[in-house]
């Protein structure tokens, strides 16, 4: 991903392969609103009408950054874990063992692609918290901006949710799917939070 362009990217989106999908759109929102934290950190920085804000901005310009690259790193990690999945739904189920172990095979696949939306869901409320910090010093012309990093925070969480509970609906395992219900509710929570920060810089 990180080499190929974004109309390639679309492409590959749009076409029958079924990777990259939702995961990744959900993990490439969050990159784009840490994208946003950045450009604005930018468009701060070194400007003596926002001189004690400086120290955070550069900070925050670090942070940014390294998010960026977690989210973009995530989508890459979705379409490993759906692969997983599809892959598990393959094996042969013949024989009863077959059948066991088909069953467990994608069991396990379930758990590990739930886990890739919910660190998505995690970073993007970080980026959300980023936003935050840049909020009051922030230069007013890209302020903007900075409600568009949290529409896409937001977005992120929210497409996030989805693929959470997709791979929650095919778990057996009751305890597995009771922390996942628990993690949705916290997600929810969070999207909630994002919704009241962007009403504020409406």
């Amino acid at each position: 991903m990180r080499e190929q362009t974004i109309g390639s990217w679309l492409g590959e989106l749009a076409s029958a392969e079924p990777a990259p999908g939702g995961g990744a759109v959900a993990a490439m929102h969050a990159a784009m609103a840490a994208g946003l934290v950045s450009m604005v950190c930018e468009l701060t920085v070194g400007r003596p009408k926002y001189a004690e804000h400086e120290q955070t901005m550069r900070e925050v310009l670090k942070e940014a950054g390294e998010r960026r690259q977690a989210a973009v790193q995530l989508a890459e990690e979705d379409a490993k874990a759906f692969k997983g999945v599809t892959d598990a739904y393959k094996l042969p189920k013949a024989t009863d063992e077959e059948k066991v172990k088909r069953s467990e095979a994608i069991q396990e696949a379930l758990a590990r692609a739930a886990e890739v939306p919910l660190r998505t869901a995690a970073l993007a409320s970080e980026i959300l918290g980023l936003a935050r910090r840049i909020r009051p010093g922030a230069n007013v012309n890209v302020l903007s901006d900075v409600a568009v990093a949290a529409v896409s925070a937001r977005a992120a969480m929210q497409a996030a949710a989805v693929n959470v509970a997709v791979n929650r609906a095919s778990m057996t395992d009751v305890i597995a799917r009771t922390r996942l219900e628990a993690e949705l509710a916290h997600i929810g929570d969070e999207v909630a939070a994002a919704e009241k920060f962007i009403e504020e810089l409406a």
